[in-house]
């Protein structure tokens, strides 16, 4: 065949498969989620990784990592809230010197701020701030009544939906203290539909959530089998956003130090990464599947992730 004959059938082709990776393109958005690598060997430092390293998964289809900003690089931010169950027993005072140095011990690119659940929503005592010692003046002696709360994923809920900042390009981590009981269902339900929705409303806000286990006034105590469920479920929740559960044994912790220190770390060595992620023409939630190739790390990564328009955003 003349050559010049055969360059035209080869035009056609090229041409319609320009126009179906566009048409693939419009099915794509960017994908975002924040991973915590750290060592498996105790005490040495978490090794540093590449999207090269990263394998994910969406909704069971392969996704390409684009990018991956360390939280201790020079453009990255943090936005951090701690959320202190007001039913918690007042004897967490004791704890207070461990949370006041880990305030004080954050990445100096993390912004802070307090607030107390009670009665089902968020009590906001601080507004983000890089100024540690606000933060830690307005800790103070809890005074709920027991049972008052509710469901601290109602407050989850809240604070997801009303985050006290517009900061699309923040990580967004929450540390929640509180037996994690839902008065509304006191026996453990993993399907528990509060706490679903708590997990909903967080990933869609793209929050990590971070729970430290401490007895409320309304639990019994060690060996409760309420207070057990409290514990599942708070670790559900953990698990499902990338975050991690703290707790010891079914009674309260000696000491936060440790758990806290951990945190501490954990925010050290975590990354935003960005994926190309299967979009159908309306925002959802999307499983996700994340495996970390890396020798000697670890990581932890959220279970879902919501997609959103690629001109869109959590907050439209």
């Amino acid at each position: 065949m003349n050559a010049k004959y055969l360059f035209l059938p080869l035009l056609g082709l090229a041409l319609a498969a320009g126009t179906v990776l566009q048409a693939q393109d419009t099915n794509s958005t960017e994908g975002r989620a924040v991973i915590t690598v750290l060592s498996k060997r105790d005490k040495a430092p978490a090794p540093t990784v590449s999207p090269s390293d990263i394998k994910v998964s969406v909704n069971g289809k392969p996704a390409e990592v684009t990018s991956m900003v360390a939280s201790q690089s020079s453009n990255a931010r943090i936005e951090f809230v701690i959320l202190i169950d007001d039913t918690a027993r007042a004897s967490l005072a004791i704890q207070f010197g461990d949370i006041q140095q880990f305030v004080r011990e954050l990445p100096p690119n993390t912004r802070v701020a307090l607030g107390y659940m009670n009665y089902g929503s968020v009590q906001m005592a601080t507004p983000l701030t890089h100024n540690r010692d606000a933060v830690i003046k307005s800790l103070r002696i809890t005074s709920g009544p027991a049972y008052s709360n509710g469901s601290p994923y109602f407050c989850l809920s809240e604070l997801a939906k009303h985050w006290p900042s517009s900061d699309m390009k923040a990580q967004r981590e929450v540390l929640m203290i509180t037996d994690g009981i839902d008065d509304y269902e006191r026996r453990f339900d993993p399907e528990d539909p509060y706490v679903q929705t708590a997990i909903q409303d967080a990933t869609k806000a793209r929050l990590v959530v971070y729970t430290l286990y401490w007895h409320g006034r309304g639990d019994p105590g060690s060996r409760s089998y309420v207070g057990n469920g409290g514990q599942n479920l708070l670790m559900e929740v953990s698990s499902a956003t990338g975050g991690y559960s703290y707790w010891q044994g079914f009674g309260n912790p000696v000491a936060f130090q440790p758990f806290l220190k951990d945190l501490n770390q954990r925010l050290r060595n975590q990354y935003e990464m960005t994926f190309k992620a299967p979009y159908s023409g309306k925002d959802s939630m999307l499983s996700m599947r994340f495996h970390l190739e890396a020798k000697d790390a670890k990581a932890t990564a959220p279970e879902q992730v919501y997609v959103y328009h690629p001109n869109g955003s959590p907050m439209d």
